[in-house]
């Protein structure tokens, strides 16, 4: 804990634009003016929102392969009272991005941390998608594993929003697709760039688009929620993994339930494992 007579600075949590440099609001412009240091995921892209903004700051670097250490590092110098701004290249930092690890450091360490709003590609998608916003749910970036992609996508009971990677979206959709055909759904791509684009449809529509026509750049998928198929499938698979976490041999394990619910026990097995990936 940090002696009760010691300055103390703050961390400032700061989204930055996820593409137009316009979008960000006067407060995150007046923190990073202020900030004895601004922790960034790439000094140069940050430089380049700064100097479009006319703020001459200490940059210093934070991505994932320092985290750990330049948490450390920072928590000493706010304890000492320095103010530090932290940003991400897109967004806001620790969603998805760098910035965990310096949050709950200054957090344990009883210091001042302060959010600010802004910029968001998982909120812009979801109201440009069109689809129920009441309760949705937010995956990050997607399973690359088939097992698990496909469990996430029949357990999803509300929209769910995600990332995904232009090369792997079509087969994404395609198998989607396979699960429930006319799911509704939707693509944004480079949103608030010069090439923005969302396209909407179902997901047997958009994996045909976009296996002919591949997207490019940062992409979000929006899918609408998901029927109960196949007698509850994401529930099997969900309950063999508990099985096997309380001790359980998955074949075994996935035949008891292959007959409590009609399913194939080496489909469930496959899911289980992502067997044949």
């Amino acid at each position: 804990m940090i002696p009760p007579e010691a300055p103390v600075g703050r961390l400032v949590v700061c989204p930055t634009p996820i593409g137009n440099l316009a979008d960000i609001t006067l407060r995150a412009l007046d923190e990073l003016r202020g900030a004895d240091l601004v922790a960034c995921e790439d000094t140069r892209r940050t430089r380049l929102l700064l100097d479009r903004h006319g703020i001459d700051a200490r940059l210093v670097s934070l991505h994932e392969h320092n985290e750990a250490s330049r948490a450390a590092e920072l928590c000493r110098r706010i304890a000492a009272g320095e103010a530090v701004a932290l940003v991400s290249d897109a967004g806001t930092p620790a969603i998805s991005d760098p910035g965990f690890a310096l949050v709950r450091g200054c957090l344990q360490q009883g210091l001042p941390v302060e959010v600010l709003p802004g910029a968001s590609a998982v909120t812009t998608a979801l109201v440009a998608s069109g689809l129920p916003a009441p309760r949705w749910c937010f995956a990050g970036f997607l399973p690359r594993r088939r097992g698990e992609l496909r469990s996430l996508l029949l357990e999803a009971r509300m929209t769910l929003v995600a990332f995904e990677s232009p090369r792997r979206l079509a087969a994404t959709l395609a198998l989607a697709a396979e699960l429930e055909p006319q799911r509704p759904a939707a693509v944004c791509s480079e949103l608030t760039k010069l090439h923005e684009e969302v396209v909407r449809g179902t997901v047997a529509e958009l994996a045909g688009r976009y296996a002919a026509d591949p997207p490019r750049g940062e992409i979000v998928l929006v899918l609408g929620a998901a029927e109960a198929l196949d007698g509850d499938a994401g529930a099997a698979v969900t309950a063999l993994r508990e099985l096997v976490d309380a001790g359980a041999r998955p074949r075994p394990a996935a035949a008891a339930l292959a007959r409590l619910t009609g399913r194939s026990a080496n489909e469930l097995y496959r899911e289980l494992t992502g067997a044949g990936e």
